[in-house]
């Protein structure tokens, strides 16, 4: 990787570091992880640190009651955890019709699963940490007692939920309490959020079990049985993370990795392996073409097959061999071709990525979805509760069909990049269906056209959306696209630059000096240490 290639894409320069860094999309959650590292704690110190303070500082788009997936490279080898929780014993396709549904809503207690970003948090402290739970949520739970500004992205999203949440509060009289709760904001507005401080607490002091069998839990399944919900005890208690191994592909020498399935990550090393043997020289009309192709053809399999692993009828291992990959190229052609697939869902993530001094690196996501989830906040809590069970296919011949005790189909997705056994760096995009599209094309500005971090994030954007749709930024080269339009690509500007997105990018290059990329398509930070 030339890291000094393709300056003229920067809207911003890299950053350098010898110490530590963080990235992610809010300074002040930034500021939080920089914080542990200078006392003394490790990338995972910094990368909890980092994620507590965006459920409070970000609820837009993520929050306690989350989902959370990590892959790291810790005291040198490579780990990775899937903390998504599974859908409440006694859901079903029939509890669903008999409230008046035939698929599942996007907001209330139906499409809620168990959260996953406490237990998360705790246990990634206790294997990986140097510094305590305490310790690290102590910026999180200063920052919601003492106040934060809003800024302009935050402010935005936060006004179109409020907007929303109104709305549906006739429908879903459970979301009442998130109107009372958050209400509503202006950009430059100091906001604090003291129940959401008070939950910070009792899951430190707890080590996130009041969560699944104390205090709120209690509050959680009191909530639940007054209105409506299908949470229990049983479900909370029996909640487990997942330690996996990541899956990869080899993409021209390097190992690209993310967590397998119940999540979408496959769809970008699918994307990867079916163009690992193609000469791209140029980011050209070509490239392009063969990329949204290669998204294309991946998706159709992974919106037919993932979801989670104990249902699935086709293993993640089977749609990674190499032999079924290079058959799959072969039916690319020089022409946008219609590949069958299935819904492809939108999103409301949080993405970081941190590194430290003695080679630790973090690539870490956690998500609300739909930006504030379900609507359902557990009163005097700051508990927003995750929608991730509006993933759930309604099809019952489709193994991610909607069922209790389920693992729903997942989007969000951590990157990580290594090269001979040894860490390259954490990297991801956020949004949706966006993130393996993101992937793919941050790790080929990265590879292909040795891109530095902050050129791989700035580079025009595109996004395939269904059929042979595509939008593209509107700073993308107006003659490529036009181009693309002859192949048979259904091409259209989209003004609105979140949709394609929001990345992170930490390598480590030569002597072990850090660089790093922030997305400037938002409020992306970056602070060094």
């Amino acid at each position: 990787m030339d890291h000094y290639k393709y300056p003229y894409l920067n809207r911003r320069f890299s950053v350098y570091a010898k110490n530590g860094m963080v990235a992610t999309t809010h300074p002040v959650a930034t500021e939080a992880g920089i914080e542990m590292l200078k006392r003394g704690g490790n990338a995972m110190d910094a990368a909890i640190a980092t994620a507590a303070a965006l459920t409070v500082v970000e609820p837009t788009s993520n929050g306690i009651g989350g989902d959370a997936f990590m892959i790291a490279w810790m005291d040198g080898s490579l780990h990775g955890m899937n903390a998504s929780g599974r859908s409440p014993r006694t859901l079903s396709m029939e509890e669903i019709r008999s409230r008046g549904y035939s698929e599942m809503p996007k907001y209330g207690w139906l499409p809620v699963n168990v959260p996953g970003v406490p237990a998360a948090w705790a246990s990634l402290i206790g294997k990986f940490g140097k510094l305590t739970l305490k310790e690290v949520l102590t910026p999180a739970i200063r920052a919601a007692k003492d106040g934060f500004a809003i800024t302009p992205t935050v402010a935005r999203y936060w006004r179109t939920a409020y907007k929303n949440f109104s709305r549906e509060v006739e429908n879903f009289e459970e979301i009442r309490p998130w109107l009372e709760i958050f209400g509503n904001v202006e950009a430059g507005e100091i906001r604090t959020l003291p129940y959401h401080a008070d939950t910070l607490v009792e899951i430190a002091e707890t080590e996130a079990k009041s969560v699944y069998e104390g205090a709120l839990a209690d509050r959680i399944v009191e909530y639940s049985k007054r209105t409506g919900g299908l949470i229990t005890h049983e479900d909370l208690k029996n909640f487990e993370i997942d330690y996996v191994d990541p899956v990869s592909v080899d993409y021209k020498g390097y190992d690209i990795h993310e967590i397998p399935p119940n999540g979408q990550g496959i769809t970008a090393l699918m994307a990867l392996g079916m163009l690992k043997d193609d000469e791209f020289r140029h980011l050209d009309e070509e490239a392009y073409h063969y990329q949204i192709e290669a998204i294309k053809q991946a998706f159709a399999d992974t919106t037919t097959f993932v979801a989670d692993r104990d249902h699935m009828t086709v293993s993640g291992k089977d749609l990674l061999e190499p032999g079924y990959l290079e058959r799959r190229r072969t039916e690319i052609g020089g022409s946008a071709a219609l590949r069958e697939h299935g819904d492809l869902p939108r999103g409301g993530t949080v993405y970081l990525a941190t590194a430290d001094g003695e080679g630790n690196m973090v690539s870490y996501i956690q998500s609300n979805y739909m930006g504030f989830g379900s609507g359902v906040v557990i009163p005097e809590t700051g508990l927003a509760l995750h929608n991730r069970g509006h993933s759930f296919s309604m099809d019952e011949n489709n193994p991610n069909y909607v069922g209790g005790g389920k693992r729903s189909f997942h989007t969000i997705i951590p990157g990580f990049i290594t090269k001979g056994g040894k860490p390259v760096g954490p990297f991801g995009v956020m949004g949706g269906f966006m993130q393996p599209q993101g992937h793919l094309q941050v790790a080929m500005n990265l590879i292909d056209y040795g891109m530095n971090p902050q050129s791989a994030l700035d580079a025009p954007r595109w996004q395939f959306k269904s059929g042979m749709e595509v939008e593209v930024e509107d700073r993308f080269d107006h003659d490529i696209a036009r181009s693309l339009a002859r192949r048979g690509h259904r091409i259209s500007v989209n003004l609105e630059p979140n949709s394609f997105g929001r990345g992170q990018i930490i390598i480590r290059g030569k002597d072990g000096v850090l660089i790093g990329g922030s997305e400037s398509r938002t409020d992306g930070s970056i602070s060094i240490y």
